[in-house]
C-alpha cells in the first residue's frame, strides 16, 4: 500500500489492515521456514507495509497530543 492509501483510511481501518498484514506477515514466515515460499520479496514488501501503518498512526496520535 502506499502511504497516501493508508492516510485515507479511518483509524478503524487501519488497525485491520495492520492486523491483516501481521497475520499474513505470519504465514509468509511460516512458509518461508518450511521451503514453501516462492515470492520472497513478498516478505519485505509486507514489513514495509507494517512499518508504514505504524508510522502513519503514530503521526496521529503525536499531531492530536500536540493540539495540531
Amino acid at each position: 500500500m502506499k502511504p497516501q492509501e493508508i492516510r485515507d483510511l479511518s483509524q478503524s481501518d487501519r488497525k485491520e489492515k495492520l492486523q491483516e498484514f501481521c497475520q499474513e506477515l505470519f504465514n509468509l514466515r511460516f512458509q518461508h521456514s518450511t521451503a514453501q515460499l516462492e515470492n520472497t520479496q513478498r516478505l519485505g514488501q509486507v514489513r514495509r507495509t507494517i512499518a508504514r501503518i505504524n508510522t502513519i498512526i503514530n503521526e496521529n496520535i503525536a499531531g492530536k497530543g500536540h493540539g495540531k
